[in-house]
């Protein structure tokens, strides 16, 4: 009796462990590899986000550069618009002096040409000294790069001519400057004032 106990107990024992059948192994294995797929995607998925977001740095980066360097040349720009004017400016600074100085520059050249044999001693000497101060202030301008314009008997320019007056003659072309009836000037080559003057027809 005690050995047919013990094959009891035995077999008993036996039917107690639990057998791992292959169902469950594959099982196992399934769940270990839809992790790992998972895993895989996931992966998969945040390289993807990756590239997108590093392709979107990239861009923006690129646009960055670009207005940086727009802005930059802007700058350069405008510094050459300011150094240009500002350089104008001073070059041109004394125009409305000089412009306020002719007249009277016109009025001496008018008074020395009263200047002839019929005058009297005294106002002969008092037209000395206008010349004088003609003389000092014609060097003065022209100092400050102020120069009258040279057009008698020369070809009619717009530029730098103001016609007044036209008149037919003989013998010479059409178009010519006859004559100047008041000068012009230029400043370090800009007209600041036209001559008028009277051209052939």
């Amino acid at each position: 009796m005690t050995e047919e106990v013990k094959e009891e107990k035995v077999t008993e024992e036996v039917t107690e462990i639990p057998e791992v059948t292959e169902t469950e192994e594959v099982k196992k294995e399934n769940k270990k590899g839809s992790f790992a797929d998972k895993l895989k995607d996931q992966i998969a998925d945040l390289t993807n986000k990756s590239k997108a977001e590093i392709d979107r740095l990239t861009k923006e980066n690129e646009e960055l550069k670009n207005e940086a360097l727009m802005a930059k040349a802007d700058m350069v720009n405008y510094r050459k618009r300011k150094d240009e004017e500002v350089e104008k400016r001073l070059t041109y600074c004394n125009e409305d002096l000089v412009k306020e100085l002719l007249p009277i520059i016109d009025n001496f050249e008018r008074a020395i040409k009263l200047d002839d044999d019929d005058l009297t001693d005294e106002l002969s000497k008092f037209l000395e000294g206008f010349k004088m101060v003609y003389c000092n202030q014609v060097n003065i301008l022209e100092k400050y790069g102020v120069k009258a314009i040279d057009g008698n008997n020369k070809v009619f320019d717009p530029n730098y001519h103001q016609a007044v007056l036209t008149e037919h003659r003989e013998g010479v072309e059409p178009g010519m400057v006859l004559e100047i009836l008041q000068k012009g000037y230029l400043l370090k080559d800009k007209v600041i004032r036209h001559a008028m003057v009277k051209v052939s027809e």
